[in-house]
């Protein structure tokens, strides 16, 4: 993912059968995400007759519609039209979330593979790791599970060569130049650099994951020593 320099990012409508719709921006940038992320808010403040539901991705918005009351061509002429009266700079910003962890260790077993992979001590890769506000960009995978980032190019890590059958809840994990945390114990191949005791899904609570796109995220370490 690019960070966000200010060109606007081209949309293009493909058509998912009869009664869905992909609009994707390119490139995939922080504007990109941005945009996504205020169109799915309009349509959910504003909903559109016909339309079923809107489901945000990194650079790309999943409409659902009703085939009998309209057309994908409609839809996108909408999201176009919408996508126009949009402003961005005047998006709302909430308050920043803090995500204890602890790194390294059986917490963070990937830590000193990354540190090797980046150049980095250790100790710097954490520092990298917390140095940033980064922004949720969107909810996927498992249920809860954020894709965060950008990450400084520095900490751009590949996937594991050959995914765990098991990864711990909790565990914070870098892979393609972007941070995520598992919500439950899951399979994954990112690499898994800590570990945080917050939970981040919780399935009968009014707000079941813990974080949503657009939010903003600062990671801290928590002390040396303490495995959550």
């Amino acid at each position: 993912m690019e960070y966000d320099a200010g060109t606007p990012p081209r949309w293009h409508a493909h058509p998912l059968g009869e009664a869905a719709l992909l609009f994707e921006g390119r490139p995939a940038s922080l504007l990109t995400n941005r945009s996504v992320v205020a169109l799915a808010s309009a349509l959910e403040s504003t909903p559109v007759p016909g339309m079923h539901s809107a489901v945000p991705g990194i650079s790309s918005l999943l409409v659902r519609f009703d085939p009998l009351a309209t057309s994908g061509a409609r839809v996108a002429e909408i999201l176009v039209r919408l996508l126009e009266r949009l402003d961005l700079s005047a998006e709302e910003e909430g308050p920043v979330v803090t995500i204890p962890v602890c790194y390294g260790g059986a917490a963070g077993p990937d830590l000193q593979a990354v540190a090797a992979q980046t150049g980095l001590s250790p100790r710097e890769v954490v520092a990298a790791h917390c140095a940033e506000v980064y922004r949720v960009l969107v909810i996927g995978f498992a249920p809860g599970f954020p894709y965060i980032g950008p990450l400084q190019p520095v900490l751009t890590v590949p996937r594991l060569p050959t995914p765990r059958a098991a990864v711990p809840a909790g565990s914070v994990a870098l892979a393609a130049g972007l941070t995520g945390i598992y919500p439950t114990r899951l399979p994954g191949g990112w690499q898994v650099v800590g570990r945080t005791p917050l939970r981040l899904f919780e399935p009968h609570a009014p707000r079941p994951a813990l974080l949503a796109p657009g939010d903003r995220v600062r990671f801290e370490p928590l002390p040396e020593g303490v495995v959550p």
